[in-house]
C-alpha cells in the first residue's frame, strides 16, 4: 500500500459534524481554512487507515473513520512514536507534536472505541503543527522527512 491521503474532514464547530471534502487549504502556524480547531497547538489532527481498520474489527462492527473527528486519514503512515518528525502531505509539511488521546465522544460513535484505542499505541493518533502551507488534497503522497542530523 502506497503512502497517501486518504480523506480530509473538517469540522464546522466544536463538538459538530465533520465534513469531507476532497480537498483544503492548509495555512502555516494556523491549520485548515474552514475547520473549528483552527490555531493553537493541534492545527491539524491525522489517524492511520490500518489502525483504524484494526480498531473497528477488534470491535466487530463497521463505523466510518470520520467518526474519529480527526482531519486527515493516512494510509502506509506509522504515527507512533513520531513526534518532533516532519511529515510532508503533497505540497505541505507538518510537524508532528504528539499523540491524540482518545476521549469519551469516541464511544459515544462506538461502545468500547476509546478502550480499544488506548490498548493501542498511538491508536488515537497524532495532532501536528503546519510548517508549509498548501492545497492538501485526497490521493497526494505522505512521506517523512528524513530527521535533521545534529553535530
Amino acid at each position: 500500500m502506497s503512502e497517501r491521503v486518504e480523506a480530509i474532514w473538517l469540522k464546522r464547530a466544536h463538538g459538530g459534524p465533520m465534513d469531507a471534502v476532497k480537498r483544503a487549504e492548509l495555512v502555516a502556524d494556523s491549520g485548515l481554512v474552514g475547520d473549528a480547531n483552527r490555531g493553537g497547538w493541534r492545527q491539524v489532527t491525522l489517524i492511520e487507515a490500518e489502525v483504524w481498520r484494526a480498531l473497528v474489527a477488534e470491535l466487530g462492527t463497521e463505523v466510518p473513520p470520520a467518526a474519529r473527528r480527526a482531519n486527515v486519514l493516512l494510509s502506509g503512515v506509522a504515527l507512533a512514536y513520531t513526534r518532533g518528525r516532519v511529515l510532508r502531505l503533497g505540497e505541505c509539511r507538518l510537524r508532528i507534536g504528539g499523540e491524540t488521546a482518545p476521549c469519551e465522544v469516541m464511544d459515544k460513535a462506538l461502545a468500547g472505541l476509546q478502550a480499544a484505542m488506548r490498548r493501542i499505541d498511538w491508536g488515537g493518533g497524532a495532532f501536528a503543527q503546519v510548517l508549509t502551507g498548501g492545497e492538501l488534497r485526497v490521493g497526494d503522497g505522505a512521506a517523512w522527512e528524513a530527521p535533521e542530523m545534529k553535530p
